[in-house]
Protein backbone atom coordinates (compact mmCIF):
# COMPACT_ATOMS: atom_id res chain seq x y z
CA UNK A 1 0.00 0.00 0.00
CA UNK A 2 0.96 3.63 -1.10
CA UNK A 3 2.61 6.10 1.30
CA UNK A 4 0.47 9.11 1.35
CA UNK A 5 1.66 12.42 0.58
CA UNK A 6 -0.13 14.20 3.16
CA UNK A 7 -0.83 17.69 2.17
CA UNK A 8 -2.56 18.54 4.97
CA UNK A 9 -0.12 17.79 7.94
CA UNK A 10 2.50 19.96 5.58
CA UNK A 11 0.80 22.72 5.12
CA UNK A 12 0.50 22.86 8.82
CA UNK A 13 3.47 22.24 9.74
CA UNK A 14 4.86 25.10 6.85
CA UNK A 15 1.87 27.93 8.02
CA UNK A 16 2.73 27.32 11.77
CA UNK A 17 6.29 28.30 10.93
CA UNK A 18 4.93 31.02 8.92
CA UNK A 19 3.16 32.59 11.84
CA UNK A 20 5.93 32.41 13.91
CA UNK A 21 8.04 34.25 11.60
CA UNK A 22 5.49 37.04 10.56
CA UNK A 23 5.18 37.75 14.62
CA UNK A 24 8.74 38.85 13.73
CA UNK A 25 7.85 41.79 11.59
CA UNK A 26 7.09 44.95 12.72
CA UNK A 27 4.21 45.25 9.72
CA UNK A 28 1.87 42.94 8.36
CA UNK A 29 3.01 41.40 5.08
CA UNK A 30 -0.31 42.57 2.63
CA UNK A 31 -2.26 40.16 0.13
CA UNK A 32 -5.05 41.95 -2.15
CA UNK A 33 -7.08 39.69 -3.73
CA UNK A 34 -9.80 40.72 -6.42
CA UNK A 35 -12.71 39.03 -7.04
CA UNK A 36 -15.36 39.28 -10.61
CA UNK A 37 -18.80 38.61 -10.00
CA UNK A 38 -20.30 35.78 -8.12
CA UNK A 39 -19.04 32.35 -9.13
CA UNK A 40 -19.75 30.29 -6.07
CA UNK A 41 -16.74 28.36 -6.67
CA UNK A 42 -14.62 31.54 -6.73
CA UNK A 43 -16.09 32.54 -3.75
CA UNK A 44 -15.41 29.87 -1.93
CA UNK A 45 -11.54 29.66 -2.66
CA UNK A 46 -11.28 33.76 -1.96
CA UNK A 47 -12.88 33.52 1.60
CA UNK A 48 -10.45 30.02 2.01
CA UNK A 49 -7.50 32.41 1.06
CA UNK A 50 -8.66 34.74 3.34
CA UNK A 51 -9.55 33.20 6.20
CA UNK A 52 -6.10 31.39 6.10
CA UNK A 53 -4.21 34.54 5.53
CA UNK A 54 -6.19 36.67 9.03
CA UNK A 55 -4.90 33.38 10.92
CA UNK A 56 -1.34 33.82 10.03
CA UNK A 57 -1.51 37.49 10.82
CA UNK A 58 -1.44 38.49 6.62
CA UNK A 59 -3.29 41.48 6.15
CA UNK A 60 -5.61 40.55 3.36
CA UNK A 61 -8.11 42.41 1.49
CA UNK A 62 -10.76 40.90 -1.28
CA UNK A 63 -11.92 43.91 -3.58
CA UNK A 64 -15.47 42.42 -5.03
CA UNK A 65 -16.40 43.99 -8.77
CA UNK A 66 -19.81 42.98 -10.47
CA UNK A 67 -18.88 40.50 -13.63
CA UNK A 68 -20.22 43.66 -15.67
CA UNK A 69 -17.17 46.07 -14.46
CA UNK A 70 -15.26 47.22 -17.21
CA UNK A 71 -11.56 46.39 -18.02
CA UNK A 72 -10.62 49.56 -17.83
CA UNK A 73 -11.79 49.64 -14.23
CA UNK A 74 -9.68 46.41 -13.50
CA UNK A 75 -6.71 48.36 -14.89
CA UNK A 76 -6.93 51.50 -12.92
CA UNK A 77 -7.60 49.43 -9.17
CA UNK A 78 -4.34 47.15 -10.00
CA UNK A 79 -2.12 50.07 -10.87
CA UNK A 80 -3.59 51.74 -7.79
CA UNK A 81 -2.30 48.35 -5.90
CA UNK A 82 0.76 48.78 -7.76
CA UNK A 83 1.63 51.98 -6.38
CA UNK A 84 0.83 51.44 -2.88
CA UNK A 85 3.55 50.17 -0.92
CA UNK A 86 1.52 48.74 2.14
CA UNK A 87 0.54 46.12 -0.47
CA UNK A 88 2.90 43.20 -1.08
CA UNK A 89 1.26 40.78 -3.32
CA UNK A 90 -2.05 41.08 -5.79
CA UNK A 91 -3.82 37.96 -6.54
CA UNK A 92 -6.68 38.11 -9.95
CA UNK A 93 -9.37 35.24 -8.87
CA UNK A 94 -10.05 33.70 -12.04
CA UNK A 95 -11.90 33.40 -14.10
CA UNK A 96 -13.14 36.79 -15.68
CA UNK A 97 -15.45 37.43 -17.50
CA UNK A 98 -15.62 36.86 -21.37
CA UNK A 99 -15.21 40.79 -21.86
CA UNK A 100 -12.21 41.30 -20.00
CA UNK A 101 -8.87 40.38 -21.64
CA UNK A 102 -7.64 38.04 -19.00
CA UNK A 103 -4.05 38.68 -20.10
CA UNK A 104 -3.58 41.99 -20.12
CA UNK A 105 -5.30 42.37 -16.87
CA UNK A 106 -3.02 40.37 -15.04
CA UNK A 107 0.60 41.08 -17.25
CA UNK A 108 -0.93 44.71 -15.74
CA UNK A 109 0.36 43.31 -12.00
CA UNK A 110 3.67 44.74 -10.71
CA UNK A 111 5.96 41.23 -11.83
CA UNK A 112 7.52 42.08 -8.11
CA UNK A 113 4.18 41.65 -6.54
CA UNK A 114 2.73 39.07 -8.82
CA UNK A 115 2.01 36.25 -5.94
CA UNK A 116 0.88 33.58 -8.90
CA UNK A 117 3.67 33.74 -11.29
CA UNK A 118 1.22 34.69 -13.66
CA UNK A 119 2.80 37.95 -15.80
CA UNK A 120 4.74 37.50 -18.93
CA UNK A 121 7.90 38.75 -17.27
CA UNK A 122 7.74 36.06 -14.65
CA UNK A 123 6.73 33.32 -16.64
CA UNK A 124 9.58 34.41 -19.16
CA UNK A 125 11.96 33.89 -16.37
CA UNK A 126 11.09 30.70 -15.50
CA UNK A 127 11.16 29.13 -18.87
CA UNK A 128 14.77 30.93 -19.23
CA UNK A 129 15.87 29.25 -16.69
CA UNK A 130 16.05 32.31 -14.74
CA UNK A 131 14.28 32.57 -11.35
CA UNK A 132 11.05 34.50 -10.61
CA UNK A 133 10.40 36.63 -7.65
CA UNK A 134 7.93 33.66 -7.06
CA UNK A 135 7.03 30.21 -7.99
CA UNK A 136 3.75 28.90 -9.27
CA UNK A 137 1.65 28.21 -6.24
CA UNK A 138 0.25 24.81 -6.99
CA UNK A 139 3.85 23.26 -9.15
CA UNK A 140 5.37 25.29 -5.85
CA UNK A 141 3.29 22.91 -3.71
CA UNK A 142 4.09 19.81 -5.28
CA UNK A 143 7.25 20.28 -5.26
CA UNK A 144 7.43 21.67 -1.07
CA UNK A 145 5.35 17.87 -1.01
CA UNK A 146 7.90 15.78 -3.08
CA UNK A 147 10.93 17.58 -0.84
CA UNK A 148 8.56 16.60 2.51
CA UNK A 149 9.18 12.36 1.70
CA UNK A 150 12.91 12.73 0.69
CA UNK A 151 11.33 12.23 -3.30
CA UNK A 152 14.54 13.04 -5.68
CA UNK A 153 13.24 14.67 -8.52
CA UNK A 154 17.19 13.86 -10.32
CA UNK A 155 17.87 11.52 -12.88
CA UNK A 156 13.83 10.66 -12.70
CA UNK A 157 11.22 10.29 -15.48
CA UNK A 158 8.64 12.92 -14.51
CA UNK A 159 5.30 12.62 -17.06
CA UNK A 160 3.15 15.26 -16.45
CA UNK A 161 -0.59 14.73 -17.70
CA UNK A 162 -2.36 18.62 -18.66
CA UNK A 163 -0.66 21.52 -20.66
CA UNK A 164 -2.01 24.49 -18.27
CA UNK A 165 -0.36 27.61 -17.97
CA UNK A 166 -1.61 27.06 -14.55
CA UNK A 167 -0.23 23.74 -13.55
CA UNK A 168 1.24 21.60 -16.53
CA UNK A 169 3.65 24.20 -18.36
CA UNK A 170 5.54 25.73 -15.19
CA UNK A 171 5.28 22.31 -13.53
CA UNK A 172 7.55 21.28 -16.17
CA UNK A 173 9.72 23.67 -16.35
CA UNK A 174 10.56 23.16 -12.33
CA UNK A 175 11.22 19.71 -12.34
CA UNK A 176 13.24 20.29 -15.87
CA UNK A 177 15.43 22.70 -13.26
CA UNK A 178 15.74 19.83 -10.85
CA UNK A 179 17.29 17.76 -13.68
CA UNK A 180 14.47 15.54 -14.12
CA UNK A 181 13.74 14.00 -17.96
CA UNK A 182 10.27 15.26 -19.02
CA UNK A 183 7.27 14.10 -20.90
CA UNK A 184 4.19 16.54 -21.32
CA UNK A 185 0.86 14.71 -22.60
CA UNK A 186 -3.04 15.95 -23.26
CA UNK A 187 -5.86 15.59 -24.67
CA UNK A 188 -4.07 15.01 -28.62
CA UNK A 189 -1.57 12.50 -27.02
CA UNK A 190 -1.54 9.16 -28.25
CA UNK A 191 -0.97 5.55 -26.70
CA UNK A 192 -1.59 7.50 -22.85
CA UNK A 193 -0.97 4.56 -21.56
CA UNK A 194 2.35 3.61 -22.98
CA UNK A 195 3.71 6.81 -21.98
CA UNK A 196 2.15 6.98 -18.18
CA UNK A 197 3.84 3.93 -17.41
CA UNK A 198 6.85 4.91 -17.99
CA UNK A 199 6.95 7.36 -15.12
CA UNK A 200 9.11 7.15 -12.04
CA UNK A 201 6.46 10.09 -11.17
CA UNK A 202 3.02 10.92 -12.70
CA UNK A 203 1.35 14.43 -11.86
CA UNK A 204 -2.00 14.12 -13.41
CA UNK A 205 -4.10 17.43 -13.54
CA UNK A 206 -6.80 17.27 -15.79
CA UNK A 207 -10.08 17.41 -13.92
CA UNK A 208 -11.52 13.91 -14.50
CA UNK A 209 -11.16 10.56 -13.64
CA UNK A 210 -8.20 9.28 -16.17
CA UNK A 211 -5.65 7.08 -14.20
CA UNK A 212 -6.66 3.71 -13.86
CA UNK A 213 -4.21 0.94 -11.70
CA UNK A 214 -3.10 -0.15 -15.36
CA UNK A 215 -1.75 3.00 -16.56
CA UNK A 216 1.64 3.21 -13.89
CA UNK A 217 4.53 2.10 -13.45
CA UNK A 218 5.05 -0.08 -10.43
CA UNK A 219 6.41 1.54 -6.94
CA UNK A 220 5.28 5.04 -8.67
CA UNK A 221 4.54 8.23 -7.85
CA UNK A 222 1.15 9.60 -7.79
CA UNK A 223 0.76 12.81 -7.51
CA UNK A 224 -3.39 13.71 -8.26
CA UNK A 225 -3.81 17.50 -8.97
CA UNK A 226 -7.56 17.24 -10.38
CA UNK A 227 -10.60 18.06 -8.09
CA UNK A 228 -14.21 17.83 -9.14
CA UNK A 229 -17.62 16.68 -7.75
CA UNK A 230 -18.56 13.57 -9.54
CA UNK A 231 -22.33 12.51 -10.22
CA UNK A 232 -22.98 11.91 -6.55
CA UNK A 233 -21.22 14.77 -5.05
CA UNK A 234 -18.00 13.46 -4.13
CA UNK A 235 -15.36 15.29 -4.58
CA UNK A 236 -12.52 13.44 -6.62
CA UNK A 237 -9.30 13.21 -8.52
CA UNK A 238 -8.08 12.61 -12.01
CA UNK A 239 -6.66 8.81 -10.16
CA UNK A 240 -8.55 5.85 -8.99
CA UNK A 241 -6.83 6.18 -5.63
CA UNK A 242 -8.09 2.70 -4.04
CA UNK A 243 -6.59 0.73 -6.83
CA UNK A 244 -3.62 2.89 -7.93
CA UNK A 245 -3.31 2.91 -4.25
CA UNK A 246 -2.37 -0.35 -4.25
CA UNK A 247 0.50 -0.38 -7.01
CA UNK A 248 2.02 2.55 -5.72
CA UNK A 249 4.83 3.92 -3.79
CA UNK A 250 3.32 7.24 -2.97
CA UNK A 251 0.43 8.51 -3.68
CA UNK A 252 -1.56 11.64 -3.11
CA UNK A 253 -4.96 12.01 -2.04
CA UNK A 254 -7.63 13.87 -3.16
CA UNK A 255 -9.26 16.02 -0.94
CA UNK A 256 -6.08 16.57 1.03
CA UNK A 257 -3.04 16.40 -0.72
CA UNK A 258 -2.08 18.95 -3.56
CA UNK A 259 -4.93 21.62 -2.50
CA UNK A 260 -3.61 22.69 0.43
CA UNK A 261 -0.37 22.62 -0.48
CA UNK A 262 -1.48 25.22 -3.15
CA UNK A 263 -2.90 27.61 -0.08
CA UNK A 264 0.22 27.55 1.60
CA UNK A 265 2.33 28.18 -1.02
CA UNK A 266 0.44 31.45 -1.68
CA UNK A 267 0.97 32.68 1.92
CA UNK A 268 4.50 32.00 1.80
CA UNK A 269 4.70 33.50 -1.80
CA UNK A 270 3.25 36.77 -0.36
CA UNK A 271 5.34 36.67 2.76
CA UNK A 272 8.82 36.02 0.04
CA UNK A 273 6.97 39.22 -2.05
CA UNK A 274 6.65 41.13 1.36
CA UNK A 275 10.44 40.26 2.57
CA UNK A 276 11.86 41.38 -1.73
CA UNK A 277 9.99 44.38 -1.24
CA UNK A 278 11.65 45.36 2.51
CA UNK A 279 14.51 43.64 1.53
CA UNK A 280 14.36 41.19 4.50
CA UNK A 281 16.03 37.79 4.46
CA UNK A 282 14.81 34.51 5.36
Amino acid sequence: MAVILDGKKLRNKLLDKLKFEIEQYGVKPSLAVILVGDDAASQIYVNNKKKTADSLGIKSTVIIYPTTVSEMVLLDKIQELNNDDSVNAILIQLPLPEHIDKQKVINSISPIKDVDCFTLENCGRLATGLKPYVYPCTPKGILLLLDEYGISLDGKHVVIVGRSNLVGKPMALMVLNRNATVTICHSHTKNLKEITKTADVLISAVGEVLIEDDMIKNEGVIVDVGIFRDADGKIRGDVQFDSVSKKSAYISPVPGGVGPMTIASLMINTVDLYKIQNKKSS
